[in-house]
């Protein structure tokens, strides 16, 4: 099983950062080891600061479509990805850490790749109860769709491989004690996927 893991997808992320926007889908990957069932973030064990990113995840067969969906967490050690980022290094360091990826419940998905960006879905998430990102995947500057057609096109995709789609703005540090909410919604506010987490 492969993460794929695609980056500046919302506009606005893009702009928070300082980064430039991009005109193609970019991805980075994630080994299988980073993905972790705990209910508990260690935000203590990296030098820098650890920054949470929800987002929508696909889940594919084979033949890369999707099969289905939930919402998921790309957590990122700013300051290991900042150091690499001058000298065009890989940012592994920054994003391929013990746990650096958590899943919430996966939801069968049963239309197309395209219905992703009409069907209401959104994605929210709540540090101590608060909204700190929340956004509608119809919002994506470059959709699930497209993603996937570009995957299709050199990615040796196989069945049961994830693709984390990007992340809204509203990226943030997490501190110890911190309890950590992300939700996948429908078009009716019921949640179909959800995390629960708490940071030490």
């Amino acid at each position: 099983m492969a993460m794929w893991c695609a980056i500046r997808t919302y506009a606005a992320h893009a702009d928070e950062l300082g980064n430039a926007r991009p005109t193609r889908p970019i991805f980075f990957t994630k080994p299988a080891g980073c993905l972790s069932t705990s209910n508990i973030v260690d935000v203590t064990g990296h030098d820098g600061e650890i920054h949470h990113e929800v987002e929508l995840v696909l889940k594919l067969c084979e033949g890369g479509e999707v099969t289905h969906v939930a919402v998921g967490l790309d957590l990122t050690d700013r300051a290991a990805q900042q150091e690499a980022r001058p000298e065009g290094l890989p940012w592994a360091r920054g994003k391929a850490f013990r746990g650096a990826a958590r899943l919430g419940g996966f939801v069968p998905w049963t239309q197309s790749v395209e219905g992703l960006s009409t069907s209401g879905l959104r994605l929210e998430l709540r540090i101590d109860g608060e909204v700190r990102q929340s956004a509608a995947i119809a919002s994506m500057s470059i959709p699930p769709s497209r993603l996937l057609d570009d995957l299709q096109d050199w990615a040796p995709l196989q069945d049961g491989d994830l693709v984390f789609t990007g992340t809204p703005s509203g990226v943030g540090q997490l501190h110890p004690g911190t309890h950590l909410e992300a939700v996948l919604m429908d078009d009716n506010s019921a949640v179909l996927s959800g995390l629960d987490l708490r940071c030490v």
